[in-house]
């Protein structure tokens, strides 16, 4: 390791000498060394290295912060003080162009000023300073994090003394640096994507929902005209209008599908089970939705049920989605003349729901793929019959909601089945 003076800027020159690294440190240091990356969570790690180093080093409290918006914005991420109240927390955001810890971060030089009272004196403008100085905080020492010469973030070591710092603390963090930064730049990573994935789903059910007020309102009004409550139309008219509710009707089924989809991915969506007749409260409901187009395209339709079917425990609202579901696609990838088959069946702790339609299958390959997030299959035929290749990823896991199985089988060019097995009660 080279001598850390070398890379030492002194803001407040304290006249420091290194020194080498005792047994005891070197056991603190192993140990860091060893157990650091078992964190779990960003938080969870810097907990564990505020703890151990304050063995080593002073630190009445640690921060560390990272770069936002291609550098230009510093977000204090988190804070661990052993005191309260703390006004320098987590979330401050200050913008970091030309700031002198731009500076430290890009030259991956770390920083010590040792009066933060006489540093504030010469940089008045500095709100973060005037913060720490009103947590009573007089040292700071400031450490780029990096991975392989590449800069993460940057770790703030705090205390209430003056010259608490010295090149030897700087010294004893960057024995441990390397894995420190690896183990934070993984666990900001996987925090950044849950972020974002928490953020997209948001968006995405605030715009479902958005949307699907407007589109049953033009549905309405279209369905309106078209059975001539406002007055006689031509045929021409009444086609045109007709087309234009199809096309609301398929919007708002997907914003539907999203909005569904976004209150699972947001573990928002919490189970409601009760007592049901699954004909009669769920079945028979989905059947009249598929009732138009099993007319427009022909398809005869058969249901088979067991007799004295079990009254099963589901939420209602869910199953309701998953059997809509599965039926609008029997129909929707069914041939025109072709055939739809539901069959029901009761075992002594099971039910089974299964619908096969005539049509063009899909391949074993394709199978595999079928209740995936946004998956579609591919072949020619089947991307000509629109959907969103959300709806069956949520039949997956409403069922799996309801620790049951769902499944999937076909004769490519012939038919396609699917099939759900839930728990009676």
């Amino acid at each position: 390791m080279s001598d850390s003076r070398e890379t030492l800027v002194y803001y407040q020159d304290a006249g420091i000498q290194d020194e080498s690294i005792s047994e005891k440190e070197k056991q603190v240091l192993d140990f860091i060394n060893q157990k650091i990356a078992a964190g779990n969570s960003l938080e969870e790690i810097l907990h564990f290295y505020f703890h151990q180093m304050q063995h080593l080093v002073p630190a009445d409290r640690i921060g560390i912060a990272f770069f936002e918006e291609n550098g230009s914005r510093m977000v204090l991420y988190h804070v661990i003080t052993g005191y309260s109240p703390v006004y320098l927390d987590s979330g401050y955001t200050a913008d970091s162009r030309g700031s002198s810890l731009e500076q430290v971060f890009s030259s991956e030089t770390p920083r010590i000023i040792n009066d933060l009272e006489a540093y504030y004196q010469e940089h008045p403008l500095s709100e973060s300073t005037q913060l720490l100085l009103k947590e009573n905080i007089m040292s700071s020492m400031t450490c780029p994090l990096k991975v392989e010469k590449r800069p993460v973030g940057l770790l703030f070591f705090s205390s209430k003394n003056k010259s608490a710092y010295s090149s030897h603390d700087i010294m004893l963090h960057l024995a441990v640096s390397e894995r420190l930064s690896q183990a934070v730049e993984k666990a900001w990573t996987i925090n950044r994507m849950a972020q974002s994935m928490s953020s997209y789903m948001e968006m995405l059910g605030f715009v479902s929902h958005e949307l699907k007020s407007p589109l049953d309102s033009i549905i309405t009004l279209g369905t309106t005209m078209v059975q001539g409550y406002m007055g006689e139309l031509s045929e021409k008219h009444r086609d045109y209008i007709d087309r234009m509710v199809k096309k609301a009707q398929y919007l708002r089924d997907m914003a539907a599908e999203y909005l569904t989809l976004s209150r699972f991915e947001s573990s928002v969506m919490e189970l409601k089970k009760e007592k049901t007749d699954f004909s009669a409260d769920i079945l028979r409901e989905s059947l009249e939705i598929i009732q138009p187009q099993l007319e427009e395209k022909k398809i005869s339709l058969t249901v088979t049920a067991d007799p004295g079917m079990p009254v099963i425990a589901c939420d209602r609202m869910l199953m309701k989605i998953v059997v809509n579901n599965l039926l609008s696609n029997a129909v929707k990838y069914s041939n025109t003349g072709g055939s739809v088959d539901i069959t029901c069946r009761a075992a002594e702790n099971t039910f089974t729901f299964t619908v096969r339609n005539t049509g063009p299958g899909f391949s074993p390959e394709q199978k595999y793929r079928l209740f995936k997030k946004f998956s579609r299959l591919e072949s020619k035929e089947l991307m000509k019959r629109k959907g969103s290749g959300i709806g069956l990823y949520t039949s997956w896991k409403i069922i799996q909601f309801h620790n049951g199985r769902i499944r999937a089988d076909s004769e490519e060019g012939l038919w396609a089945e699917f099939s759900f097995e839930i728990p009676v009660l």
